[in-house]
């Protein structure tokens, strides 16, 4: 690798760290966000309906979030970075210009194709550029900046959204929302992007790439050999999965939990700004959740399980307060997941392996809106909460006891 000095190394990780911070702030900044699911409701569609949206939106993620993957691998990542906010700003555009199911279904793949192009290709961008200047270990305190930055981003936009939408309705959310991401594809023309080696060895000429030597199909196949051979990584990409598909899949829902609790449609978002403030402080506390232990995970874990039951199932505002430390304890279990990860791979294919850990992530989503849309419409949302919490608690089981084996294992 080649040395960069101390100086240029600190400005390279401040305009790294500054960009990836806008990007992050800008491509929440949706005023769609806290409504989107009563603008669906308010057109007519049941509950059923709306869990179908969701997993239309997770198939599309899926069908695109690997092959994103490999083509960030062999192409510009920054290049991806700038699509795909503008990808999601043609859903959004179509969804308050012709509300309907079919218009929210197109929207929701558009959606899910913007997702997809940002999956893997941020994430392995700002570590290659860390790990360029000697700061990897700096890793997961800037991505959980980043998503404090996003949650920043769904602070205003919960706190704009019910002002705009008495003042204009849906069409005025949605000219916002398509604004932001027209920003956010302008920030990330910022973003550094240092793909080839530099350094000359004896007057030879530089290596050439070897990301885009392998090609698209190359990184493709090395990505998935990786996570099918190396067991730290395969566990480190079903980890990140499982922790954050179970809240990120809630998270659409909480709106109607909120309505469920007897609060009106414009105080809806008030309450899911308090779910934001505690995700924002599940991720300003990346650096202190490092000293975690196995156990401290697992406590963690268990820590969300009991408050997103007993948060949903309170049925009074009041219940929000403890949904938000849930909340606050998953972003901070993800984001910790996600470095897990990051450490553990190795090769020119890190964003075809991290898509590999978002599309597991999306699949899990799949089968959350599935449970959910049975059991929210047979016994309402906060049972659904609920029953949501449990695969948290096993989880947390599961952990400990491989500890225990471990420790009682013969060295």
């Amino acid at each position: 690798m080649t040395q960069i000095a101390p100086r240029a190394s600190d400005q390279g990780v401040r305009r790294l760290a500054t960009t990836l911070y806008g990007y992050a702030f800008l491509s929440d900044l949706v005023l769609l966000y806290p409504v989107y699911a009563l603008l669906f409701a308010d057109t007519g569609l049941s509950v059923g309906q709306i869990s179908s949206l969701f997993v239309i939106w997770s198939v599309g993620g899926i069908l695109l979030e690997v092959p994103s993957g490999a083509w960030a691998d062999a192409v510009s990542r920054r290049l991806l970075l700038r699509l795909a906010p503008l990808v999601t700003a043609a859903g959004y555009a179509l969804w308050v210009l012709l509300p309907s199911y079919p218009a929210f279904a197109v929207g929701f793949l558009l959606w899910g194709a913007g997702g997809a192009l940002v999956s893997g290709a941020l994430e392995a961008l700002v570590w290659t550029e860390l790990d360029r200047v000697g700061a990897a270990g700096r890793y997961a305190r800037l991505l959980g900046r980043a998503k404090t930055a996003g949650v920043l981003g769904v602070l205003v936009a919960g706190a704009a959204a019910g002002p705009v939408l008495a003042a204009g309705g849906y069409p005025a959310v949605g000219a916002a929302s398509v604004l932001a991401c027209l920003l956010a594809a302008a920030v990330a023309a910022r973003f550094p992007e240092h793909r080839a080696a530099p350094a000359l060895r004896d007057g030879a000429p530089p290596p050439v790439d070897d990301e885009a030597e392998l090609g698209w199909w190359g990184n493709l196949r090395a990505g998935v050999a990786q996570v099918r051979i190396s067991r730290p990584v395969r566990a480190a990409v079903l980890l990140v999965a499982l922790v954050a598909a179970d809240w990120g899949a809630l998270d659409e829902y909480t709106p109607l939990l909120a309505r469920d609790t007897g609060v009106g449609a414009a105080a809806v978002p008030l309450l899911l700004l308090l779910l934001s403030a505690a995700v924002t402080v599940g991720g300003l506390l990346a650096p202190a959740g490092e000293r975690l232990g196995g156990r401290g995970y697992a406590g963690l874990l268990g820590l969300v399980a009991v408050g997103l039951a007993a948060g949903a199932l309170a049925g009074h505002p009041v219940g929000f307060v403890v949904l938000a430390v849930a909340f606050g304890a998953a972003q901070l279990a993800t984001v910790l997941a996600d470095a897990r990860l990051q450490a553990r791979i190795s090769g020119t294919s890190r964003a075809t392996v991290t898509s590999l850990a978002g599309m597991a992530t999306d699949v899990t989503i799949i089968l959350g809106y599935l449970g959910y849309g049975l059991v929210a419409t047979a016994a309402g949302n906060a049972v659904a909460f609920a029953v949501a919490a449990v695969p948290y608690l096993i989880l947390a089981l599961v952990l400990l006891a491989g500890r225990r084996r471990s420790a009682v294992r013969p060295r």
